[in-house]
């Protein structure tokens, strides 16, 4: 498998640069403020969506100060989406770290959240990336809209296959696609170009989504990440459940969906586990990732070879490759 080390090579310069431009951005006149981004700072995290921001920039065009805005932009979107998410989840861990309303309690997490999210806000507007704001406020809706949909269908546990892509679509693809469009403004007006790294990001992230599904249901504890058997925990129905359903009669559905109910006690999220590797659950979502990720790739094909699109094929198989 190819590591990040490996992919984020044709950008090294770059990524550094945006790591400082990235700490400068969080600076503030209030001191708790700084105390918080500087913990947020310790938490280093893969880094991928400023990564696809620039990665898409170069192989759009040359990498500009409107480039590392737009990285900044998405980076800190994404952490205050993160802090928000652990707040509404009642997690207490963030990437093996105590997660910020662990430490400072909800009203603080939630607040810190909101300025992250204006300041990304602010430096588009200083930078009359207006473009950007636009992108940008639409993802936010659609996030949104994907979180609460999978709340109503969490609910009554009546998620279907089509509905799930509409929430993974919307919940993390989204997101992803705008890095990539986000990169390609940044250094091109070409539409064609603007629509083949929306392509890519978009495919990008259901593969990414699918595989983070997949490996709820895999033996081994996720490094860093939710333990084995966390959405089912969460009453969340995920694509590998959703196609055991189909391969199985309406009281063994019934059954299994009752399991999920009690709250997910440790010996029902077994059953669940083999339940759903006995009827194809995996196979058939690794499958759908794999077939995202070529489409992803194939959406590369209008640009010449370089290291950047070689880099962002890699990326492709990273993300369905990976074990946590």
């Amino acid at each position: 498998m190819h590591s990040l080390k490996e992919i984020t090579k044709p950008i090294k310069s770059e990524l550094e640069a945006f790591n400082e431009f990235y700490k400068q951005s969080l600076k503030s006149k209030v001191s708790l403020v700084d105390l918080i981004t500087n913990y947020i700072l310790k938490q280093k995290g893969k880094k991928i969506r400023p990564l696809l921001v620039l990665l898409s920039a170069k192989l759009c065009g040359e990498i500009s100060e409107r480039t590392y805005r737009g990285a900044v932009l998405v980076e800190l979107l994404h952490s205050a989406t993160l802090i928000h998410d652990d707040v509404v989840d009642n997690a207490d861990k963030r990437r093996g770290f105590p997660s910020i309303n662990a430490v400072w309690k909800n009203k603080v997490a939630v607040l810190m959240g909101d300025y992250l999210l204006s300041r990304g806000l602010m430096i588009s507007v200083d930078g009359k990336d207006f473009d950007f704001l636009s992108t940008i406020t639409n993802t936010v809706k659609r996030m949104s809209e994907g979180e609460l949909l999978q709340i109503q269908k969490t609910r009554k546990l009546d998620i279907d296959e089509e509905t799930y892509f509409q929430v993974i679509n919307a919940k993390t693809a989204s997101l992803i696609e705008t890095c990539c469009e986000i990169g390609a403004r940044s250094v091109t007006d070409d539409p064609d170009k603007i629509s083949a790294m929306k392509k890519y990001g978009e495919n990008l992230g259901l593969s990414f989504q699918i595989r983070d599904d997949v490996l709820d249901y895999e033996g081994t504890t996720k490094l860093f990440g939710k333990p084995i058997g966390g959405d089912i925990k969460e009453k969340k129905i995920t694509l590998p459940l959703i196609h055991a359903f189909k391969n199985v009669s309406k009281d063994e559905v019934t059954r299994i969906k009752k399991l999920i109910k009690n709250g997910g006690k440790s010996d029902d999220i077994k059953t669940i586990i083999s339940f759903v590797q006995k009827n194809g659950g995996i196979e058939y979502s690794e499958k759908m990732a794999l077939e995202l990720a070529q489409k992803a790739k194939k959406s590369l094909i209008i640009f010449q070879e370089s290291p950047e699109k070689k880099s962002l094929q890699n990326l492709v198989e990273f993300v369905v490759e990976r074990t946590n």
